[in-house]
């Protein structure tokens, strides 16, 4: 007799201690991988959230890859008919990805229309879809909570949490997370120089969007600005925005391979790459690296952490 599945909820994030990590980096140390989350990044519990909790039954998102997929797998769940608007540049093992995992995939040229301009058409065209941003949702923000509340319900005293920020909708789940729990932990943002709309907006003080997509190595940040939702939680709660160059990007997914064992995308080690940045900042604190995601092209990580 064959036993039910059972229900398929996002897993608990995987807690990694590197002693070696953390004598090199000269920081009390605790990584949270969602490299083994389902579809590989952080971005199923937000996607899980927004599956299980509308009354649609088709939705429709623009996504670099990750979301993608984790929507793609949370809709198949539910039966839910995905469609998912991509860069025809993103990394096939992430456009792979969203089709096997059942959705339908829409590729546009990013240097001609926009995703949110095509994800814009496809709203027009199908009305009754609900539009799920990767970020900017009140759904994926509280998906996103979670990973905060686990580290919390497991007692650690934390003096950061860094993550990596594209749309914001991470660290923005974060911040309330930590608001919610009382605790003193400041969350940091970890962002490519190439791609730093969000210090930007800290600067200015205000929501700006950077001029083009940027080619940062860290696709998931490739984005022209935060979400709404997202600047109205983090210009009031995150303790900061840490800009990272690609060669402390390339870096952190060198470390993290060579000295904790984890295979990372590089906007999953942009937390490392935040550490490399300001290590003054962080000298004897205890630090809770965000590994977002482990979704990363094969060639491209195979020439990343080549003559390790």
């Amino acid at each position: 007799m064959t036993r039910p599945r059972p229900v398929t909820r996002p897993r608990p994030t995987t807690i990694v201690d590197p002693p070696r990590l953390s004598k090199r980096l000269g920081v009390d140390l605790v990584l949270a991988s969602e490299t083994l989350q389902y579809t590989g990044s952080f971005k199923f519990r937000a996607a899980y959230n927004v599956a299980s909790n509308i009354k649609q039954a088709h939705v429709i998102t623009a996504s670099s890859g990750n979301f993608g997929a984790a929507i793609a797998y949370a809709c198949s769940l539910f039966k839910k008919r995905c469609t998912v608007v991509m860069p025809a540049a993103a990394p096939k093992i992430k456009v792979d990805a969203v089709r096997e995992y059942g959705a339908e995939v829409d590729l546009v040229d990013v240097k001609k229309k926009g995703r949110l301009e095509r994800l814009g058409e496809l709203a027009k065209q199908f009305p009754d879809a609900y539009v799920a941003s990767p970020y900017d949702d009140a759904l994926v923000i509280e998906g996103n909570a979670s990973l905060a509340t686990e580290l919390f319900a497991l007692g650690l005293e934390l003096d950061f949490i860094i993550a990596p920020i594209g749309g914001g909708g991470l660290t923005a789940g974060l911040v309330n997370a930590v608001e919610r729990s009382g605790k003193k932990t400041k969350v940091l943002a970890a962002e490519p120089i190439l791609a730093n709309d969000a210090a930007e907006s800290f600067r200015a003080g205000k929501l700006v969007s950077g001029p083009d997509e940027s080619a940062t190595i860290a696709d998931g940040a490739r984005l022209l600005r935060m979400g709404d939702l997202n600047w109205e939680i983090l210009s009031r709660g995150l303790a900061g925005v840490i800009e990272v160059s690609e060669e402390q990007i390339i870096e952190g997914v060198r470390l993290l391979f060579a000295l904790a064992n984890l295979k990372a995308e590089p906007t999953g080690a942009l937390s490392i790459g935040a550490v490399l940045a300001e290590p003054a900042r962080f000298k004897g604190k205890r630090v809770c690296c965000v590994i977002s995601g482990g979704n990363a092209d094969p060639a491209l990580y195979a020439k990343l952490i080549e003559g390790i």
